[in-house]
């Protein structure tokens, strides 16, 4: 008996055009979602870079070009004649402001940071009465803003005598709360109490087990800590304006604002703001770029386990 394939060859054929174009269609929406996408992220990064884009521009004019040529359009370059006067003016005092801020950011940034990770390593590791609620109260204190207890730190501080001093920008930025629970958060996940457990057992004190087996292991956390605490020490604007009287005391950012200020009685002063401002950006892409790495693998070290 002969059997019919006609049917079944067009059954065949119907679900292969069927798959085909289920693959057609399947590529096109693929290729539509990626051009969505790379267009979303070409905007954002535009956006992003158009401030530093337009710094970069401008800090190479000088303060003819500045108002003739404004905007993006290109003058004559002058970036290292600006930046020779801006480190010349008024006795090099853009220097001293570097070098501050480079002390309050840098210095104020690893201390706290260890403090932090020391809090955060106790808080982790041990139990003690009130830890819950004591731990509460370092969460709160991440709720309040900066700006609303610079007024009770400058009452304490002029108590204390240190206001106008390095002391009174460095001493507030020990405390970080934020840093105490990224702290917290980092021990609990990267550092096993078996190890902590044979550490003791072998006869290392408490300081010990955490010097040399716990701050290892919390290397990414304190890369973290460190860059989130350089940011906003870097960028704090309030509190050394509370603070300091002094000039030669302030920090790059209040500097440049008070220089902002004088703008119209001295309009010369537009082209060394406009490098000054792109300098003070220079050292906050240089720890990024260089501690990235170590920052990079604390954020995956959880993948793998």
């Amino acid at each position: 008996m002969a059997v019919d394939t006609a049917p079944r060859a067009t059954r065949t054929t119907a679900r292969a055009a069927e798959q085909a174009g289920h693959a057609r269609r399947r590529r096109t929406s693929g290729w539509s979602s990626r051009v969505a996408v790379n267009t979303l992220l070409a905007v954002v990064a535009v956006y992003t870079l158009m401030p530093l884009s337009w710094l970069l521009v401008n800090a190479a004019k000088d303060n003819g070009d500045l108002f003739g040529r404004p905007g993006f359009r290109l003058g004559e370059f002058n970036l290292f004649t600006n930046i020779a006067d801006l480190f010349a003016y008024q006795d090099g005092i853009f220097g001293r402001w570097l070098a501050n801020s480079l002390l309050y950011s840098g210095v104020g940034a690893l201390a706290s940071t260890l403090v932090s990770l020391l809090a955060g390593y106790a808080f982790a590791t041990y139990d003690f009465a009130g830890k819950e609620k004591l731990y509460g109260l370092v969460l709160l204190g991440i709720l309040v803003p900066h700006t609303v207890i610079s007024l009770p730190m400058y009452l304490l501080a002029s108590e204390a005598g240190v206001v106008n001093t390095y002391w009174a920008v460095l001493i507030p930025g020990l405390v970080n709360p934020f840093g105490v629970y990224l702290a917290r958060v980092f021990c609990e996940a990267y550092v096993p109490g078996e190890t902590l457990e044979a550490a003791r057992m072998d006869g290392a004190g408490e300081l010990r087990v955490f010097r040399s087996v716990a701050l290892p292991m919390l290397s990414p956390a304190f890369v973290t800590i460190f860059l989130f605490t350089f940011t906003g020490s870097w960028n704090n604007f309030f509190l050394p304006l509370v603070m300091l009287n002094d000039s030669s005391l302030y920090p790059v950012g209040l500097g440049l604002f008070g220089w902002n200020a004088i703008l119209p009685q001295e309009p010369q002063l537009y082209a060394l703001v406009i490098t000054g401002s792109l300098l003070s950006v220079v050292p906050l892409a240089v720890a990024f770029l260089s501690l990235q790495r170590h920052w990079r693998s604390g954020l995956t070290a959880g993948a793998v386990k």
